[in-house]
């Protein structure tokens, strides 16, 4: 499965590339990113792009599109939808909120209303999306314990830290993760 949240190039990467080697099972996107991405050569499946509120499930795996404040266009000037977040349920009833890139938002508290996230992916490089400190209040807002901190420090613009997310929102865990690493949640 691949799941994007907006369509700049730092997220769609090797979408095309990459569904056609591996031929996954679904592209969960909004409409107007997956139908551009088959325009593009992308490998797609039969399953209809969505849009927010909307909950798609793929092997037992549940996606709904959440609101994200951001915007999302090709490198070329397409638009591509509006930018969204992804709220994951796993098979194991575990639920992670993927904020993708957005500022902090007063309705991430209907996220975590309608979907209790158990653990909450946030962007904290700041310039481009929220920094340490309006994740820190992303975190409050949303009721979330657990935060993998994402989109910092891969170009000097990027420069919140996780260091600094803990000093925002002391009482939540931050797992810090390098390039390649994973984490069981």
């Amino acid at each position: 499965m691949i799941a994007l949240t907006h369509g700049h190039g730092d997220h769609v990467g090797e979408t095309v590339a990459l569904s056609k080697q591996f031929k996954p099972q679904a592209v969960v996107a909004n409409v107007e990113l997956k139908a551009w991405l088959e325009r593009q050569g992308a490998e797609m499946d039969d399953l209809p792009g969505s849009n927010k509120g909307g909950t798609v499930e793929v092997d037992g795996i549940k996606l709904t599109l959440v609101n994200a404040f951001h915007s999302s266009g090709s490198d070329d000037g397409d638009y591509l939808g509006e930018a969204a977040g992804i709220v994951l349920e796993l098979e194991n009833g575990t639920k992670l909120y993927f904020a993708g890139d957005t500022c902090v938002f007063g309705d991430m508290q209907l996220i975590a209303r309608l979907y209790s996230p158990d653990v909450a992916i946030l962007p904290i490089g700041g310039h481009f999306t929220m920094d340490p400190r309006e994740a820190g209040v992303a975190l409050e807002l949303l009721g979330v314990k657990r935060c993998i901190p994402c989109h910092y420090g891969t170009f000097p613009l990027l420069k919140g830290t996780p260091d600094e997310l803990r000093h925002e929102a002391p009482g939540v865990e931050v797992l810090e993760l390098q390039p390649g690493e994973t984490t069981t949640v």
